[in-house]
C-alpha cells in the first residue's frame, strides 16, 4: 500500500515524436494519449498505490527536462513506458526511453528505474545490460510493476525474486530473471480502463487523415476494448510481451492472448470522455477490433443508442468483416477502418503467414466503402520474398484500390517478431540503433529481401508514397469526398521530403 507523503510510481511516456517523424512531427503526426501508461496507472491504483503519469511526449519535454520533473515528483519507482501507439512503434521509442534513463541516473544515481513495454519484453536481458535502468519488466507489465513496488517497500532480502516477470542485477552484477509474469486476465476487476484524470486531454490530437473534410483534430482519445491478438503474423511483434524465447506465457507459442473488457467498462470511459472532455475523435486501439462479432455488436448498439456523433477509427482484417457489420459500424460512428493488406502478391503474403485471396480484398473493401466508411490500406514493401515485380504489384494494388488513405511501410524485423529471430539467425543486416526501426527517421534501415538490398526497398517505398498521394485519380476521389481543403492538405503533406541515410 502507499506510504503517506510519498508518491509510489511515476509512469513516464518519453518524447520521441520529433526524432521519429522528422518534419512530419510538427503538424501532421498524431499526439496520442499514452494508453498503456494509463492502464497501468489504473492497475496500480486498484492495489492502493499512489500513481502519476508524466507524458513528456504531450508536454514536449526533452530527456533532461523529463528527468528534472521526475526528481521533483520524487516517486519510489520511476517506470519508463516503451509501448508505442501501434505494435511496431515500441522499438522506435527506445532511444528516447534510454535517454530519459541516462538523464535520471546522471541527476540522481539512487533513483530506482524500471523499463516496461513491448520492446523490452522482447529483449529483456539485452535491455538490462545496455540501458541505465535498475529493472526490466519481461511481460505485459502491470503485474510486474505491482510486485516491484511491493518489493521496494519490503525488508525481505529476497523480495525481488518474488516479483513475476522481473529482470534485475545481483550484487555481483549477474542478470537474474524471475520467470513469467501472468497476464491480467480479469480486465474489469484488475484494470478497468485508463486513469484519464491523470492526463491533460487538451494536449492530444488525431491523425491528419482521421479528420479529412476539415474536421477539428482536437480533442482526441485512444482506448482499448480488448487486449492481445489471436493471430501470429511473422512480421508482427504484437505477441512480444507474452512470450519468453520459444514459449508464450509458459504454454504453446500460438496461445490466444485475446481478452475483452465488459461493455459497461468500455461505455463508462466513452461517456466520461464525451461528456467531461468533449472528445469526438476516438481511436479504438485494439490490435484487431473487428474480430469478435458479439463484442462489436454490443458496443455498436450502445453507441447508436447514445448518438454522440463520434468519429472513430479501428483496425480490421479483410477476413473478419461480416456482411452485416459495415452498416452497423457506420451508424455507431466508425468512419475509418484500417486494413493490413501488406502485399499485392499472394505468394509474398503467404511467406509471412498472411494468407487470403486477392478477390477477398476487393469484396471486403467494396462492402465497407458501400457503407460510407473510409479505408486506410496498410502496405509493406520488402517482405522476405519480395522482388521488384512483387513490389510493383503492391503499388499497383494500392493505386487500383484507391483507398482514402494509405500507409506505406518498409519491412522491419521488429524485436519480438518471428522475422527478427530469423534475421538474427540468418545474419541479415539490422539497424545499428533502435531509432533505425522507425519508418520515417533519418537512419531508417529496412530488411533486405531474398532478391533486393535494403537501400532499394527504402527507395521504392518512398517513391511509392509520392506516386500514390500525387496520383490524379486519388486526388480526384479525395476532392469528391472531402473537398478542396483536404486536397491542399495532402499536397502540403507530400511537400515534406524525408531525409534518408540508407536510401
Amino acid at each position: 500500500m502507499s506510504e503517506r507523503g510519498r508518491l509510489d510510481v511515476v509512469l513516464v511516456h518519453p518524447s520521441s515524436r520529433r526524432r521519429v517523424y522528422q518534419a512530419l512531427a510538427q503538424n501532421l503526426a498524431a499526439v496520442e494519449p499514452p494508453v498503456w501508461a494509463g492502464l497501468m496507472a489504473t492497475y496500480l491504483r486498484k492495489r492502493g498505490y499512489s500513481v502519476d503519469i508524466l507524458d513528456a511526449e504531450a508536454e514536449e519535454l526533452d530527456a533532461a527536462e523529463t528527468a528534472q520533473r521526475v526528481v521533483e515528483m520524487d516517486p519510489l519507482l520511476t517506470a519508463v513506458v516503451v509501448y508505442g501507439h501501434q505494435p511496431s512503434a515500441s522499438t522506435q521509442t527506445m532511444p528516447a526511453a534510454g535517454a530519459v534513463c541516462r538523464a535520471l541516473r546522471a541527476l540522481d544515481p539512487t533513483r530506482r528505474t524500471v523499463l516496461v513495454g513491448g520492446h523490452v519484453a522482447a529483449l529483456p536481458e539485452r535491455t538490462l545490460a545496455e540501458e541505465a535502468c535498475d529493472f526490466v519488466a519481461a511481460g505485459e507489465g502491470p503485474t510486474t510493476l505491482g510486485g516491484l513496488v511491493e518489493a521496494l517497500k519490503s525488508s525481505d532480502p529476497d523480495a525481488y525474486q518474488k516479483v513475476p516477470g522481473l529482470w534485475y542485477r545481483a550484487p555481483n552484477g549477474e542478470a537474474i530473471s524471475t520467470g513469467f509474469a501472468p497476464l491480467v486476465r480479469s480486465l474489469d476487476a484488475e484494470m478497468p480502463g485508463m486513469a484519464w484524470d491523470l492526463l491533460d486531454m487538451t494536449r492530444y490530437r488525431a491523425h491528419n487523415w482521421h479528420c479529412f473534410g476539415h474536421l477539428e483534430r482536437e480533442p482526441y482519445a485512444a482506448l482499448y476494448t480488448s487486449l492481445g491478438c489471436p493471430y501470429h503474423c511473422s512480421f508482427c511483434c504484437i505477441q512480444a510481451p507474452f512470450k519468453d524465447g520459444e514459449q508464450l506465457m509458459g504454454t504453446a507459442s500460438h496461445v490466444n492472448t485475446y481478452r475483452t473488457w465488459s461493455l459497461e467498462s468500455i461505455l463508462e470511459q466513452i461517456d466520461l470522455l464525451v461528456t467531461q472532455h468533449g472528445v469526438k475523435n476516438f481511436k479504438f486501439a485494439d490490435e484487431m477490433f473487428v474480430l469478435n462479432p458479439r463484442h462489436i455488436r454490443r458496443i455498436c448498439e450502445a453507441l447508436i443508442e447514445r448518438n454522440y456523433g463520434l468519429n472513430i477509427w479501428a483496425y480490421a482484417r479483410v477476413d473478419t468483416v461480416r456482411d452485416d457489420m459495415p452498416e452497423m459500424l457506420k451508424r455507431a460512428g466508425f468512419n475509418w477502418l484500417a486494413f493490413g493488406l501488406e502485399s499485392g502478391s499472394e505468394r509474398v503474403r503467404a511467406g509471412v503467414d498472411k494468407r487470403f485471396e486477392q478477390d477477398l480484398i476487393y469484396k471486403t473493401l467494396e462492402k465497407v466503402r458501400r457503407a460510407n466508411i473510409s479505408v486506410i490500406g496498410n502496405y509493406i514493401f520488402g517482405l522476405p520474398d519480395d522482388d521488384l515485380e512483387s513490389m510493383e504489384e503492391t503499388l499497383a494494388l494500392a493505386l487500383d484500390l484507391n483507398c482514402e488513405f494509405g500507409n506505406f511501410y518498409s519491412a522491419m524485423a521488429y524485436p519480438g517478431s518471428q522475422l527478427y529471430d530469423e534475421a538474427v539467425v540468418s545474419g541479415w543486416q539490422l539497424p545499428e540503433g533502435w531509432g533505425g526501426y522507425s519508418q520515417h527517421s533519418v537512419d531508417t534501415l529496412p530488411l533486405p529481401t531474398k532478391h533486393l538490398p535494403a537501400s532499394e526497398v527504402l527507395r521504392f517505398r518512398d517513391r511509392a508514397f509520392d506516386r500514390y498521394f500525387t496520383d490524379p485519380g486519388y486526388l480526384a476521389m479525395v476532392h469528391r469526398k472531402f473537398g478542396q481543403a483536404t486536397v491542399d492538405h495532402i499536397r502540403d503533406m507530400t511537400s515534406h521530403t524525408l531525409v534518408r541515410n540508407n536510401a
